[in-house]
């Protein structure tokens, strides 16, 4: 039923936006308003915050439907989640009512700064500093790649507490759009999820109250790898949902289009392509629903379950995606046809949230 009525929404009300967004790289703004207007945009909140208590499988779903209609907009569930699963994993009760209650009603979006310009994969690295003075904390720093930049009033930002500790001396925050200092870059031009806003976040002498720091000071990186822990799986959703809406595309392509008198459906060599995309995207799915069971018990082996589904599935989605431009041909190579949007939009997934590379570092570490 989840799955339908999310289906129903996103054919309706994302899908026939989808090109105009990314050929304008826009902010999918119809896909948020649908979202809101359903309940469907943070359903990870729980319900003692206004949120709708979704499990981590029903969240998946949701990213999953509307990745298969707009990957740009499947961000807008899927960064809320990130962005503020840290203040869910490790806030205080106060730091929760103020903070989900918004993002629950819509009110609010929720994004996650981690990354800086010489600290990507290694994210330890940061140089962004929170000083204590008195009552407050001052931020200054960059923080680069921030998904919805500018569209969110909410950030989780990671900044060195104690630069002598290194990863133990990082504590999280939550910065306030409105908060004075915050500023942001352009927009990035990006090959793919065009409709997604990523900027360059600038913290100058950013005044905060310490009580809006999240969790205590220097847990920060260990709060911010709980979260991705979680959050890897919704890029995994990401993945087969762009996945699958390239295999359902292709699926009713070759069906229509002729060659030596037949359907191309009808040839072997086309139907082999077709069977391996099909499985290729089931064994992704399988194995992301399996993950976020997992994540909703907090299994131990979430770590490397969770860096597999996120692996797989996008490498999946890339494969899929390309398969697909190939099974339309020419015309699969031009934006009249939506499966070279899904293929540029797909690449992201093998990159954020950790690189493929990063996962398999990661899984190697966390061997079942």
């Amino acid at each position: 039923m989840l799955r339908d009525a999310i289906r129903s929404l996103a054919e309706a009300k994302i899908a026939p936006y989808a090109a105009a967004v990314d050929e304008e790289a826009r902010f999918p703004q119809e896909a948020l308003d649908a979202l809101v207007a359903n309940d469907l945009h943070a359903v990870h909140v729980p319900e003692e915050y206004g949120g709708a208590g979704a499990d981590a499988l029903a969240t998946v779903i949701v990213i999953e439907e509307v990745a298969r209609a707009c990957v740009s907009s499947s961000l807008i569930p899927a960064v809320n989640k990130l962005g503020s699963l840290p203040v869910i994993l490790s806030g205080s009760e106060d730091l929760k009512k103020k903070y989900l209650a918004p993002l629950a009603k819509g009110d609010a979006m929720f994004s996650y700064a981690l990354s800086e310009p010489d600290a990507g994969s290694d994210a330890a690295g940061m140089k962004t500093k929170a000083v204590r003075d008195g009552d407050h904390y001052v931020l200054n720093g960059v923080k680069r790649w921030i998904t919805n930049a500018g569209v969110s009033e909410y950030y989780t930002v990671m900044a060195v507490t104690d630069p002598t500790k290194r990863s133990k001396g990082i504590s999280a925050f939550v910065v306030e759009k409105s908060d004075e200092g915050v500023s942001f870059g352009a927009p990035e031009k990006k090959l793919g999820i065009k409709g997604s806003p990523t900027r360059e976040v600038y913290l100058d002498n950013v005044r905060i109250p310490a009580d809006r720091m999240i969790g205590e000071e220097g847990t920060g990186f260990a709060t911010a790898m709980k979260t991705l822990d979680h959050t890897r799986i919704t890029i995994a959703a990401q993945a087969l949902g762009v996945a699958q809406g390239a295999l359902d595309y292709a699926k009713g392509y070759v069906q229509e289009r002729k060659q030596f008198g037949k359907p191309i459906a009808d040839f072997q060599g086309i139907q082999f392509m077709l069977a391996d995309m099909a499985m290729k995207v089931e064994a992704a799915r399988q194995l992301t629903y399996a993950a976020a069971a997992k994540s909703e018990r907090g299994d131990k082996d979430l770590t490397f379950q969770g860096a597999a589904a996120k692996c797989f599935a996008s490498d999946v989605a890339m494969e899929v995606t390309t398969d697909a431009v190939q099974l339309l041909g020419g015309y699969g190579y031009t934006r009249d046809y939506p499966v070279e949007r899904m293929m540029r939009d797909a690449k992201i997934t093998q990159i954020y949230e950790g690189t493929n590379q990063v996962q398999r570092i990661v899984m190697a570490r966390n061997l079942p």
